[in-house]
């Protein structure tokens, strides 16, 4: 049987715009047969509930309660949880992977630099980065910002612009463009809009460098009625 993974979805605790708890989540994904999920929150620079006038290593500390909750809850039921993030810069969202709390402790006011030396910073430390959904086109987004050559991937379906294939199509097609690897999310936000996409695997993904390595590969399967 394949392996199955979440690779983009969001909790109450840190993102704005989640009403799922971390360990809600936890549960439904176990409930419903996923090996494993990327908690992937937003970031300072983008919709969190952090209060951002705190500082920052409390910032960090609340910021991380939605990961621990649903590691917590994925140790008791067998659920693998990784730590991620979405960082924005202007409207753009990138998903980021192996890194870690302590990172971004030893990182302060990262949501305020260049994006460019944010990226570099974090290849320099082992994380990687896939750029989510790069042609959405929504009210808060003045206008799309390619960075192909700071980026590990390219999220080409996205379950939250299932009503929008074209977005999903376009991406795709700068992804063939730069020749980058691609993946898939459902990112979800609720146990209303779970399970829209993601991905599956004929090995265990036991360390997000796993992850990197079969995205490189092309050994994913991406899910979701836009996967092509």
């Amino acid at each position: 049987m394949p392996y199955r993974y979440e690779t983009h979805l969001h909790t109450a605790e840190s993102s704005g715009c989640a009403s799922a708890t971390g360990v809600e989540m936890a549960r439904a994904h176990k409930e419903n047969g996923y090996t494993g999920i990327f908690v992937t929150d937003h970031f300072f620079n983008g919709n969190t509930t952090v209060p951002r006038e705190l500082p920052w290593r409390e910032k960090v500390e609340l910021f991380c309660k939605g990961y621990e909750n649903a590691l917590e809850e994925g140790k008791k039921i067998g659920l693998e949880v990784f730590f991620g993030f979405e960082y924005c810069y202007q409207g753009m969202d990138f998903l980021v992977y192996n890194l870690d709390k302590q990172w971004l402790f030893n990182h302060e006011d990262i949501d305020k630099m260049p994006p460019r030396k944010v990226f570099a910073e974090m290849h320099q430390d082992g994380g990687f980065i896939i750029h989510a959904h790069p042609f959405r086109e929504f009210d808060y987004i003045d206008h799309v910002q390619l960075f192909p050559r700071d980026v590990d991937g390219v999220e080409i379906v996205n379950g939250g612009q299932l009503k929008h294939p074209e977005m999903d199509h376009r991406a795709a097609l700068y992804a063939g463009m730069y020749d980058l690897p691609v993946t898939a999310g459902s990112d979800s936000h609720h146990l209303s809009d779970l399970f829209r996409s993601g991905i599956e695997t004929e090995e265990p993904i036991k360390h997000p460098l796993d992850y990197l390595r079969l995205i490189r590969e092309e050994k994913l399967k991406l899910l979701g009625d836009t996967a092509f």
